[in-house]
């Protein structure tokens, strides 16, 4: 992590917490995290503190990513920086992350310039005014651009720490941390950011059993009609419900946990590809294959062989044995 004066305090937190606890299955420390401030020098926080670092500037000549927390105001917020942070950033060849306002330093020191990026919604006025040649996107959760990755306020970097964690060592690591964490363990990049608008009284409904029951049913067809009626609302009020409580409409958030379901199974499971395909349900591995390729990239063997190769191995070589 690289600290500035004036830190956001959750998100000096988040990379400490997240990272720190993700284990493998013999409860080996997956990460090695640690803090570095310019000239190794305490930095303070609006809340009344300072933090005093183990490492200066040189620990960016070895690590492997660099998490940037989000600033409360000072010369990032005037689109200026150090410049021995800005030329430790520029010299650095790994993962770039930043959480909330962290995406004005990252763009201070020219590292996103024309590419996509996200920041808190708040401060996306400031931002595009400062630095115009950064493809801001303020209404997501958070962006990856492969080796730069962005995340917009506070409780959002915690979406993107656990994708990261999904990324490098898969979905059930990601979860065990969530489930430690009590948060969440999956919201994607794309949902929709908690901007402030004015919405409609809720009167006390809710569709959050309704998507409780979606997630025991994931294999069963689930039509608007049959949400509709377990949430006992008609499909307009429930749609609009539905997308005013998750970002989302229903029919996207159930294929998301479905895509979800399936990772994990075919990351933990043998499970033929049919079958998980069934057991998410997508019916057929040829709509699993779309809707999967479709979120990550690759086709489920592929995926299976990044988490569990033998088992990859095997799908494969008994596919080959039945054609």
């Amino acid at each position: 992590m690289l600290v500035l004066d004036d830190f956001a305090t959750m998100d000096v937190g988040i990379p400490g917490q997240f990272f720190h606890i993700a284990e493998d299955a013999d409860r080996r420390a997956l990460y090695d995290v640690r803090t570095c401030t310019p000239g190794g020098l305490p930095v303070r926080c609006a809340a009344g503190y300072s933090i005093v670092p183990d490492h200066d500037l040189s620990l960016l000549e070895w690590a492997d990513t660099v998490v940037v927390p989000g600033v409360h105001g000072g010369a990032p917020f005037e689109g200026s920086l150090d410049p021995d942070v800005a030329a430790a950033l520029r010299a650095f060849r790994g993962r770039i992350v930043s959480i909330c306002t962290g995406a004005f330093v990252l763009a201070a020191a020219g590292l996103l310039d024309g590419r996509p990026a996200t920041t808190h919604w708040r401060n996306a006025a400031r931002f595009r005014r400062l630095h115009p040649r950064v493809l801001l996107n303020p209404d997501v959760l958070f962006v990856d651009d492969g080796d730069i990755l962005t995340s917009a306020g506070v409780a959002a970097g915690t979406d993107l720490a656990l994708h990261i964690i999904r990324s490098d060592f898969g979905t059930e690591v990601a979860n065990k941390v969530a489930r430690r964490c009590v948060t969440a363990p999956f919201r994607e990049g794309g949902q929709a950011q908690f901007i402030e608008r004015p919405l409609p009284p809720a009167q006390g409904a809710s569709t959050e059993s309704t998507r409780a029951w979606m997630l025991s049913r994931l294999a069963e067809p689930l039509d608007l009609n049959a949400l509709a009626a377990h949430a006992r609302m008609s499909v307009r009020t429930f749609t609009r419900r539905f997308r005013e409580e998750t970002g989302l409409s229903p029919a996207r958030w159930l294929n998301r946990q479905r895509v979800e379901h399936a990772r994990q199974l075919l990351e933990t499971t043998g499970l033929p590809v049919d079958q998980v395909a069934r057991q998410a349900g997508f019916g057929t591995a040829v709509s699993l294959r779309q809707h999967l390729h479709a979120a990550v990239g690759v086709s489920p063997i592929a995926y299976r062989q990044t988490f569990r190769p033998q088992a990859a191995l095997r799908s494969t070589t008994s596919a080959t044995s039945s054609s």
